[in-house]
């Protein structure tokens, strides 16, 4: 049901075209991920935090990314357009994809005894 909850907003967007999400830059996604303070609650990498899930290296889709953000109704207050622009919704999509993923806990040595 909280899957249905999630997705519904999604659906409702791509269905009637609202946001059309395009590419964005990743140097001016990180600079609105901090201004918009999503670091404070998914961490300044995006690797989650107590009130925030982890949300890089591999987000949503860009469109049910946008939907989530513009609808959601769970912890996190939905942002309209007014206070997050579809481009920086899109720049900030960008700087998510582009954090490389963690490495290996087998390549480190200190884990590794």
């Amino acid at each position: 049901m909280r899957l249905v909850r999630m997705l519904a907003p999604a659906v409702l967007a791509l269905a009637f075209n609202q946001l059309a999400v395009a590419a964005g830059s990743a140097e001016k996604g990180k600079v609105a991920y901090v201004k918009h303070g999503c670091w404070q609650c998914h961490g300044f990498a995006a690797q989650g935090g107590v009130t925030g899930p982890k949300l890089a290296p591999n987000p949503m889709p860009p469109e049910a990314f946008a939907a989530f953000v513009r609808f959601t109704n769970g912890a996190m207050p939905p942002y309209q357009k007014a206070i997050l622009s579809d481009e920086d919704l899109a720049d900030i999509h960008a700087y998510l994809q582009s954090l490389p993923k963690a490495p290996d806990y087998k390549s480190i040595p200190l884990l590794n005894p």
